[in-house]
């Protein structure tokens, strides 16, 4: 039996074999765990992480209004740094809860996927 978390570094696996960040293009990805979520913009190229943003300083809201929060910072964060556009990374969770959030906050702060 596998449980969750080794399914989730399987489907990780499978879905970072297809994708992979650029200068030009860099790599969002997305990790979430109970209690925080976390964005970070990855240039896989030189192996660098280009910006990151995440809820751990927030205190007030719940964990889908930061995790809302989260992805307008990191749009702030890759306009800031010149890049438009970017591919995201789910990480193998699900696309769906705090994971679309962060990438439809990401869209409406001027992101392109």
């Amino acid at each position: 039996m596998q449980n969750k978390t080794d399914k989730r570094i399987r489907l990780k696996a499978k879905i970072r074999s297809r994708i992979s960040g650029t200068q030009e293009r860099p790599r969002l990805s997305v990790f979430r765990s109970n209690k925080f979520i976390y964005a970070q913009l990855i240039d896989d190229t030189t192996g660098k992480t280009i910006g990151q943003a995440s809820d751990i300083k927030a205190t007030k809201g719940t964990k889908t209004e930061r995790a809302m929060q989260v992805g307008k910072k990191i749009a702030e964060v890759a306009l800031a740094g010149k890049h438009n556009t970017v591919v995201f990374d789910r990480n193998g969770f699900k696309y769906t809860g705090r994971i679309k959030l962060v990438a439809d906050e990401a869209r409406a702060g001027g992101l392109k996927f």
